[in-house]
């Protein structure tokens, strides 16, 4: 398939990328930074472009043409998951540029949405789990998703909306959990402050989300809100102890250092039930 990856520099974008040309499609990818995409080992395999999709000038279909199918992954401003930015700016603009490219003539658009869609949910969360965005991030992938499946009304096509849940490994944000852990690993730090670390979370490494989106988008029947994560609790605490334990590290953790983050509940994970069934094993 010709395939536009937009967001291609960013974290998952990265890594789903040589996973797509792994299976043999023609790639457009997607990004501002120009820079950047040239020290991307995948750079000379694939068709790039450098531009803002958000501009409302930017003639999307005389540039990229129509593709078979869209992997959205931009998203600015994140992990500021409470500025309004989001549903102000993001969530319109990218509704507009999805919008275009579907009534040109894609037929398959994929959109990676965000565990806080599910708001202050707790326990196990599946795709039939009513949502209840608390914050304006959550709020406005939210909406942009219904809004995607009332187009589906006027404009026939197959929308795959994957819930992405907590995701780490090579190009995660400096400023996420395991990336600050890292660093002070390798700064020597005798001290790593954190929360209290009893909050229960779900994790996939980058490398296992980016393989799931690849088949997924291959799923040509498959139209669906889709959680993408493991199904398996785990506390925080444990999975700090877990990676100094990986890097042979002494750091000790002053935990309760941060307070717990209050947009978010204390337990909650993903059902992938449905993702085992469409990729046809039991994991």
């Amino acid at each position: 398939m010709k395939i536009i990856v937009t967001g291609a520099t960013g974290f998952v974008g990265r890594h789903v990328i040589p996973e797509l040309l792994c299976r043999r499609h023609n790639v457009i990818a997607v990004a501002r930074n120009l820079n950047r995409a040239k020290e991307m080992p995948w750079y000379k395999k694939v068709v790039f472009f450098s531009c803002d999709i958000h501009d409302p000038m930017l003639e999307s279909v005389k540039i990229f043409g129509v593709p078979d199918a869209i992997i959205h992954l931009a998203w600015s401003g994140l992990p500021n998951y409470e500025d309004l930015f989001h549903f102000e700016k993001n969530f319109p603009a990218d509704y507009l540029f999805l919008k275009h490219m579907i009534v040109a003539g894609t037929k398959k658009v994929m959109v990676t949405g965000t565990c806080l869609e599910y708001g202050m949910q707790s326990g196990p969360l599946s795709e039939e789990t009513v949502t209840k965005p608390s914050t304006p991030y959550g709020l406005a992938k939210d909406t942009l998703r219904r809004f995607l499946q009332a187009f589906m009304a006027k404009h026939p096509f197959t929308l795959q909306w994957v819930r992405l849940f907590y995701i780490y490994g090579p190009g995660q944000n400096p400023n996420s959990l395991l990336a600050q852990l890292d660093n002070a690993i390798d700064n020597g730090d005798k001290v790593f402050n954190m929360s209290g670390g009893e909050q229960l979370r779900d994790y996939l490494p980058v490398e296992e989300v980016a393989r799931y989106l690849a088949s997924l988008i291959e799923h040509h029947e498959c139209s669906d809100v889709i959680n993408c994560c493991s199904g398996k609790p785990i506390s925080v605490r444990r999975l700090v102890e877990k990676r100094i334990a990986e890097r042979g590290a002494k750091i000790k953790l002053n935990l309760g250092y941060y307070p717990y983050p209050d947009y978010e509940s204390m337990a909650f994970w993903g059902c992938r039930n449905k993702l085992d069934a469409i990729m046809g094993k039991n994991e």
